[in-house]
Protein backbone atom coordinates (compact mmCIF):
# COMPACT_ATOMS: atom_id res chain seq x y z
CA UNK A 1 0.00 0.00 0.00
CA UNK A 2 1.12 3.42 -1.21
CA UNK A 3 0.08 6.90 1.41
CA UNK A 4 0.58 10.18 -0.26
CA UNK A 5 -0.03 13.22 1.75
CA UNK A 6 -2.58 15.66 0.22
CA UNK A 7 -2.27 18.26 3.42
CA UNK A 8 -4.80 18.55 6.24
CA UNK A 9 -5.95 15.08 7.15
CA UNK A 10 -6.72 13.95 3.41
CA UNK A 11 -4.41 11.07 2.20
CA UNK A 12 -4.54 9.05 -0.90
CA UNK A 13 -4.13 5.63 0.00
CA UNK A 14 -3.22 3.10 -3.02
CA UNK A 15 -3.32 -0.82 -3.38
CA UNK A 16 -1.59 -3.00 -5.22
CA UNK A 17 -3.92 -3.06 -7.07
CA UNK A 18 -4.53 0.46 -8.12
CA UNK A 19 -7.66 1.12 -6.03
CA UNK A 20 -7.86 4.12 -4.53
CA UNK A 21 -8.91 5.64 -1.17
CA UNK A 22 -9.01 9.78 0.05
CA UNK A 23 -9.30 10.16 3.76
CA UNK A 24 -11.07 13.23 4.81
CA UNK A 25 -10.67 15.43 1.94
CA UNK A 26 -11.28 19.40 2.43
CA UNK A 27 -12.11 22.93 2.02
CA UNK A 28 -11.59 26.40 3.36
CA UNK A 29 -8.72 26.11 5.31
CA UNK A 30 -6.52 28.25 3.37
CA UNK A 31 -5.04 26.45 0.34
CA UNK A 32 -6.76 23.97 -2.22
CA UNK A 33 -6.49 20.23 -2.19
CA UNK A 34 -4.69 19.47 -4.99
CA UNK A 35 -6.76 17.81 -7.62
CA UNK A 36 -7.31 14.12 -7.03
CA UNK A 37 -9.02 11.45 -8.17
CA UNK A 38 -10.34 8.08 -6.48
CA UNK A 39 -12.89 5.27 -6.02
CA UNK A 40 -13.73 5.53 -3.03
CA UNK A 41 -14.19 8.42 0.23
CA UNK A 42 -14.31 7.95 3.90
CA UNK A 43 -14.66 10.67 6.12
CA UNK A 44 -14.10 10.88 10.31
CA UNK A 45 -17.08 13.54 10.01
CA UNK A 46 -19.26 16.15 8.59
CA UNK A 47 -17.21 19.03 9.15
CA UNK A 48 -16.20 21.28 6.33
CA UNK A 49 -12.66 20.39 6.69
CA UNK A 50 -13.23 16.56 6.41
CA UNK A 51 -15.71 15.98 4.03
CA UNK A 52 -15.15 17.59 0.54
CA UNK A 53 -16.25 14.49 -0.92
CA UNK A 54 -16.88 16.85 -3.99
CA UNK A 55 -13.32 17.78 -4.09
CA UNK A 56 -12.32 14.11 -5.54
CA UNK A 57 -13.49 12.88 -8.74
CA UNK A 58 -14.14 9.66 -10.22
CA UNK A 59 -15.54 8.41 -6.29
CA UNK A 60 -17.82 5.32 -6.46
CA UNK A 61 -18.59 4.74 -3.11
CA UNK A 62 -18.12 6.75 0.23
CA UNK A 63 -17.84 5.62 3.66
CA UNK A 64 -18.81 8.33 6.18
CA UNK A 65 -19.99 5.19 9.40
CA UNK A 66 -19.00 2.97 11.91
CA UNK A 67 -18.38 -0.80 11.67
CA UNK A 68 -16.99 -3.06 8.88
CA UNK A 69 -16.88 -1.72 5.23
CA UNK A 70 -15.08 -3.80 2.30
CA UNK A 71 -14.17 -1.90 -0.99
CA UNK A 72 -11.93 -3.65 -3.14
CA UNK A 73 -8.75 -5.09 -1.43
CA UNK A 74 -9.33 -2.88 1.35
CA UNK A 75 -10.69 -3.98 4.51
CA UNK A 76 -11.98 -0.14 6.27
CA UNK A 77 -13.45 -0.45 9.74
CA UNK A 78 -14.78 2.71 11.67
CA UNK A 79 -14.77 2.58 15.23
CA UNK A 80 -16.78 5.10 17.13
CA UNK A 81 -14.44 8.17 19.52
CA UNK A 82 -14.40 12.16 20.50
CA UNK A 83 -13.29 14.95 18.71
CA UNK A 84 -13.03 16.51 22.01
CA UNK A 85 -12.21 15.71 26.11
CA UNK A 86 -15.67 16.04 26.81
CA UNK A 87 -17.13 12.78 25.15
CA UNK A 88 -18.52 15.14 21.99
CA UNK A 89 -20.16 17.64 24.24
CA UNK A 90 -17.80 20.71 22.38
CA UNK A 91 -17.39 18.96 18.60
CA UNK A 92 -19.21 16.04 18.73
CA UNK A 93 -18.11 12.39 17.53
CA UNK A 94 -15.45 11.74 15.51
CA UNK A 95 -14.34 8.13 13.61
CA UNK A 96 -11.06 6.79 13.91
CA UNK A 97 -10.59 4.37 10.57
CA UNK A 98 -8.63 1.01 9.98
CA UNK A 99 -7.54 0.31 6.68
CA UNK A 100 -6.25 -2.91 5.64
CA UNK A 101 -4.61 -4.18 2.29
CA UNK A 102 -2.06 -6.06 1.10
CA UNK A 103 -0.89 -7.35 4.14
CA UNK A 104 -0.33 -4.08 5.86
CA UNK A 105 -2.70 -1.62 8.26
CA UNK A 106 -2.78 1.35 8.41
CA UNK A 107 -4.59 3.80 10.89
CA UNK A 108 -6.39 6.92 10.56
CA UNK A 109 -7.38 8.80 13.99
CA UNK A 110 -9.67 11.78 12.06
CA UNK A 111 -9.62 14.82 14.38
CA UNK A 112 -9.35 12.67 17.87
CA UNK A 113 -9.69 15.00 21.01
CA UNK A 114 -10.31 12.36 22.83
CA UNK A 115 -7.45 11.60 25.32
CA UNK A 116 -6.30 7.74 24.99
CA UNK A 117 -8.41 5.24 26.54
CA UNK A 118 -7.60 1.70 27.00
CA UNK A 119 -11.11 0.81 24.98
CA UNK A 120 -9.72 2.47 22.09
CA UNK A 121 -6.26 1.32 22.11
CA UNK A 122 -7.54 -2.41 22.32
CA UNK A 123 -9.53 -1.45 19.25
CA UNK A 124 -6.62 -0.46 17.54
CA UNK A 125 -4.01 -2.52 17.89
CA UNK A 126 -0.50 -2.16 16.98
CA UNK A 127 -0.87 -0.80 12.91
CA UNK A 128 1.81 -0.55 10.68
CA UNK A 129 1.51 3.38 10.27
CA UNK A 130 -0.49 5.42 12.67
CA UNK A 131 -1.87 8.89 10.87
CA UNK A 132 -2.46 11.41 13.80
CA UNK A 133 -3.20 14.94 14.45
CA UNK A 134 -0.83 17.19 15.74
CA UNK A 135 -1.74 20.83 15.62
CA UNK A 136 -4.43 21.62 18.67
CA UNK A 137 -6.83 23.79 18.51
CA UNK A 138 -9.91 21.47 17.04
CA UNK A 139 -7.66 18.46 17.91
CA UNK A 140 -5.60 16.88 20.61
CA UNK A 141 -2.27 18.78 20.33
CA UNK A 142 1.39 17.60 20.34
CA UNK A 143 1.92 16.05 23.65
CA UNK A 144 -1.71 14.44 23.09
CA UNK A 145 -0.53 13.28 19.71
CA UNK A 146 2.55 11.79 21.33
CA UNK A 147 0.72 10.15 24.05
CA UNK A 148 -1.52 7.80 21.31
CA UNK A 149 1.77 7.03 19.48
CA UNK A 150 3.55 5.80 22.96
CA UNK A 151 0.05 3.79 23.84
CA UNK A 152 -0.49 2.39 20.52
CA UNK A 153 3.33 1.87 19.27
CA UNK A 154 2.79 1.62 15.75
CA UNK A 155 5.43 1.13 13.45
CA UNK A 156 5.39 3.95 11.60
CA UNK A 157 3.93 7.49 13.34
CA UNK A 158 2.83 10.40 10.16
CA UNK A 159 1.80 13.45 11.58
CA UNK A 160 -1.29 15.40 10.02
CA UNK A 161 -3.44 18.32 10.38
CA UNK A 162 -1.08 20.75 11.63
CA UNK A 163 -0.23 24.37 9.80
CA UNK A 164 1.12 24.28 6.39
CA UNK A 165 1.53 27.88 4.33
CA UNK A 166 -1.62 29.76 3.60
CA UNK A 167 -3.22 27.61 6.71
CA UNK A 168 -5.86 29.88 8.34
CA UNK A 169 -7.26 27.69 11.00
CA UNK A 170 -4.56 28.73 13.24
CA UNK A 171 -3.12 25.09 14.18
CA UNK A 172 0.45 24.57 15.38
CA UNK A 173 2.78 23.14 13.04
CA UNK A 174 4.67 19.64 13.60
CA UNK A 175 7.83 20.87 14.80
CA UNK A 176 6.34 20.53 18.97
CA UNK A 177 5.22 17.02 18.15
CA UNK A 178 8.21 16.41 16.15
CA UNK A 179 10.43 17.51 19.93
CA UNK A 180 7.74 15.50 21.47
CA UNK A 181 8.76 12.12 19.30
CA UNK A 182 12.58 12.73 19.60
CA UNK A 183 13.42 8.88 20.88
CA UNK A 184 11.62 7.87 17.20
CA UNK A 185 13.52 10.19 15.12
CA UNK A 186 12.07 11.77 12.36
CA UNK A 187 12.68 11.26 8.25
CA UNK A 188 10.67 13.43 5.26
CA UNK A 189 9.64 11.99 2.17
CA UNK A 190 7.41 12.10 -0.44
CA UNK A 191 5.20 9.15 -0.31
CA UNK A 192 5.18 5.92 1.94
CA UNK A 193 5.29 2.71 0.39
CA UNK A 194 4.25 0.00 3.33
CA UNK A 195 5.86 -2.07 4.42
CA UNK A 196 8.92 0.20 4.80
CA UNK A 197 11.62 -1.38 7.37
CA UNK A 198 14.32 2.06 6.37
CA UNK A 199 11.03 3.92 8.15
CA UNK A 200 10.34 1.34 10.81
CA UNK A 201 10.17 3.38 14.80
CA UNK A 202 10.33 6.55 13.27
CA UNK A 203 8.09 9.39 12.57
CA UNK A 204 7.63 10.11 9.06
CA UNK A 205 6.35 13.49 8.11
CA UNK A 206 5.43 13.36 3.53
CA UNK A 207 5.85 16.14 1.77
CA UNK A 208 2.40 17.39 0.35
CA UNK A 209 1.89 16.10 -2.99
CA UNK A 210 0.71 18.79 -5.80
Amino acid sequence: MKIGYLGHSAFLLTAEDGTRIVTDPYEGVGYRMPRTEADCVVCSHAHFDHANVQGVSGVKEVIAEAGAHTFGPFKVTGIPAWHDEVQGAKRGANLVFLFEADGVCVCHMGDIGQPPAAELIGRIGQPDALLVPVGGVYTVDAAGAAAYVRAIRPKIAVPMHYHLPGGTLGIASPEAFLREMQERGAVRIQELALPCKEAEGKVVVLEVQR
